[in-house]
């Protein structure tokens, strides 16, 4: 069943579900949102979007339970994936179940849900703060459960931690947060993989994940979005990198109608390092929205970002990213590049990468290119005998097979490879 709401004053202060720490979490959240101003297209983080026709009276429902949620949607991925650690799913926000390996719960890693927890997991909520955006508090106000994963010092998960998040039927016309929070100790290592999907509807959905790594930790992550293509997303991905540990990320857009992902690393410890990828298609009226903090508080400290898209028909994709070189982080290297496709005529990419640097001697660079395909390239291959149509999806394969080769999880590589060879494959190049 589903309770009509608006986002109101009124609605910030009634009682809020969960434990006593969790529900005053959730409601001095929900008074944050409710008198606070919505963003806008005016400001530099929500240009070139879609934020102004975003009307959140369509999505004012909550959800009081959870449906069947079907499995097909995700069994492609899986078997890509093979043997995991465990299997998480969760349908609209909430856990549905938990599938270890018969071997049982790897040594060193906890996992547990939010909506269970007698008070808030150490670390829990701590970088939202830094993203300084309403609807991080309208996350906060509906986060009911998360799945909370911990990893002990020293401990190696050496199989994939997977979640997979649903999005109902029954949440169509909804607001739902499937959200993560991971916590690596220091020297442990592990690999998460989180897979977003969605039957068609209209839904608004704001994804959080939160991941915090210890000294010397190693992360390997990866999101894979395929929502439905009337669903809208505001999503965000959280990173705070301490001393000599790493973080390789790798996000895919592919769904909903518009799309946003907010994706900020933090260094604070030296020797730390993040390498931030992700690939994008957009199609029909889609709008991929792609926004990327690098922040480097101390020195001696790298993060490498590579983002590629492509876009056709009269789709849109949007890339804004920001290196900032804070005041202490000397001999830090950081490097930005973002290459897009336009396929067709009525198609549209912006790319605005930024440098903020209060700090001398520093390495920085960032670069950005959009346009169609190389016309060279396509001479190359017609020349030899290859179709034109043929010869465009050739190169469109290639611009993103070089990104493919830095998925960290090869089932998760080969399943992206067939999935965009589908999509090129299916469309007039």
């Amino acid at each position: 069943m589903t309770d009509v709401v608006t986002f109101d004053e009124s609605w910030a202060r009634r009682s809020f579900n969960g434990p006593k720490w969790l529900s005053e979490r959730r409601s001095d959240a929900a008074l944050s949102f409710a008198t606070a101003a919505l963003p806008s297209e005016r400001d530099e983080s929500f240009r070139y979007g879609l934020i102004d026709e975003l009307d959140l009276s369509r999505f004012s429902g909550s959800l009081d339970g959870t449906t069947s949620s079907d499995e097909g949607l995700s069994s492609a991925l899986l078997d890509a994936i093979g043997a995991t650690a465990v299997t998480v799913r969760t349908l609209d926000g909430a856990w549905v179940s938990t599938t270890f390996e018969p071997a049982g719960c790897p040594a060193g890693l906890a996992l547990s849900n939010l909506g269970a927890a007698t008070e808030a997991p150490a670390g829990y909520g701590t970088l939202l703060a830094e993203v300084g955006e309403s609807f991080i508090d309208l996350a906060e106000a509906l986060t009911s459960d998360a799945t909370v994963i911990e990893v002990a010092a020293g401990a190696v998960v050496d199989r994939p931690i997977v979640i997979v998040h649903e999005l109902s039927g029954a949440s169509v016309g909804a607001t739902v947060v499937p959200r993560s929070f991971l916590h690596l100790a220091h020297h442990a290592e592990a690999t998460l993989i989180e897979f977003y999907v969605s039957p068609s509807g209209d839904r608004l959905c704001l994804p959080v994940t939160e991941m915090l790594l210890d000294e010397g930790a190693h992360l390997a992550y990866h999101a894979i979005q395929q929502l439905g293509d009337d669903d809208w997303q505001l999503a965000y991905q959280l990173s705070r990198v301490a001393r000599d540990a790493e973080l390789r990320s790798f996000s895919a857009a592919l769904g909903g109608l518009y799309a946003r992902l907010f994706t900020r690393s933090d260094l604070v410890g030296e020797g730390a390092e993040s390498r931030l990828a992700a690939t994008y298609l957009a199609k029909g009226a889609q709008v991929q929205d792609l926004r990327t903090f690098q922040e480097h508080s101390v020195g001696r400290t790298t993060s490498n970002l590579v983002f590629k898209g492509a876009v056709r028909d009269h789709a849109r994709s949007v890339y804004s990213g920001m290196i900032h070189m804070a005041k202490g982080a000397r001999r830090a290297v950081a490097a930005q590049t973002n290459r897009n496709l336009v396929l067709s005529e009525g198609a549209h990419a912006d790319s605005v990468p930024n440098l903020d640097i209060e700090e001398n001697d520093v390495r920085c660079s960032h670069a950005s290119a959009v346009g169609p395909i190389d016309a060279e390239q396509r001479f190359y291959l017609e020349s030899r005998g290859v179709p034109t149509e043929i010869a465009n999806r050739l190169i469109l394969l290639g611009f993103f097979d070089d990104l493919f080769d830095q998925v960290p999880s090869l089932g998760c590589a080969e399943y992206l490879r067939e999935v965009f060879t589908r999509e090129i494959e299916s469309s007039a190049v």
